[in-house]
Order: structure tokens, then C-alpha cells, then sequence
């Protein structure tokens, strides 16, 4: 019935850049980090993850440490940014970024997917687990959590800031 929403941790990228659904490794610190999470994560009975190896690394950590079960959802993976994967934000052409800010819930200027894409099979992954006994732990993104705490289609209405390895749980 609970849902926590876990980001992963640091991953292993320069600061600015786009990054989406590439699978990047994991910063050094991420022991330490894992660590820190351990302490004051809620008791859990399942985790489910996104198939990116920022999440499921930490999820099958926290998985071996706490001995719960782990599933993994492709519904849970942070949004496609098409061709901007990749470059340092500055480096998206600002013509694109005016598109996408026009119509933040529907533009896809990268050619990849739009916010509500992202909504609707996050919110289909998080309904389905809503629905289960218990409370889930879901390592996640900045994306699907934003979007699970949107109060409207607005760009300010997902502009939650979620810091790695922070988490955020949603009562029924």
C-alpha cells in the first residue's frame, strides 16, 4: 500500500550533462552512499527497480542487505532524451529547449519521449504496485519520481528537486 521512491545514487558523469535512459556506472562514492541509504530507508517487503544499472545496482544491494525481493520494471527507467543524451545541457540547442518549454507535458523537440509519455507508464508501473500488499520499495529516477509528485502538467508543477540517493514515500 505504501510506495517509497528511492533516485539512485551518484552515477559516473560529468555535472550538466543529459543523461536520460544511458546506462551509466556508478560514481566512486557509491559504498558510501549505498551505505548512508541503508540507515534510514523503511522497512520494505519488495523492491522493484529500473533495468538501468544506476538503480538495479543499488536496488540488488539493498536487496542482499535487507534479504527482500527484487523484481525489475522497464516502466521505471528515467525519460528517453533522444538525441540530447548525452551532451552538457548548454550544449542543447536553445531553439529546442523553447519547443520543449512551450509545451513541456507534450513537446518532444529531441525526438525522444515527452513528459507524458514518461506519466503515463509511470504512473502504470506505480498503480500496479499500489495495488499490492505491503509497501514497495521502488529505486528510481528524478523523472518517474517527479512525475509520481506532480500536481499538474506544468514544468513548475514537476519541478521537485531530488537529490541522489533520496527518497520520498507516498501513503494510499
Amino acid at each position: 500500500m505504501a510506495l517509497t521512491l528511492l533516485r539512485h545514487t551518484r552515477p559516473d558523469v560529468a555535472p550538466g550533462t543529459c543523461y536520460g535512459v544511458t546506462d551509466l556506472g556508478l560514481a566512486p562514492s557509491f559504498d558510501t552512499e549505498a551505505r548512508a541509504i541503508l540507515n534510514v530507508l523503511p522497512n520494505v517487503d519488495r523492491i522493484v527497480t529500473s533495468p538501468l544499472t544506476r538503480c538495479r545496482r543499488l536496488a540488488e544491494h539493498i536487496a542482499e542487505a535487507v534479504s527482500c525481493p527484487l523484481s525489475v520494471d522497464d516502466r521505471l527507467r528515467e525519460i528517453d532524451f533522444g538525441r540530447w543524451e548525452g551532451l552538457a545541457w548548454h550544449q542543447v540547442p536553445r531553439s529546442e529547449l523553447d519547443i520543449w518549454a512551450a509545451d513541456f507535458l507534450h513537446a518532444r523537440p529531441h525526438g525522444g519521449e515527452s513528459v507524458a509519455m514518461l506519466r503515463t507508464r509511470a504512473h502504470a508501473a506505480l498503480g500496479e504496485l499500489r495495488r499490492l500488499d505491503g509497501h514497495s520499495l521502488i529505486v528510481t529516477h528524478a523523472g518517474v519520481i517527479k512525475v509520481a509528485l506532480a500536481t499538474g502538467d506544468s514544468a513548475a508543477s514537476h519541478a521537485e528537486t531530488i537529490d541522489f540517493g533520496c527518497f520520498v514515500t507516498l501513503d494510499e
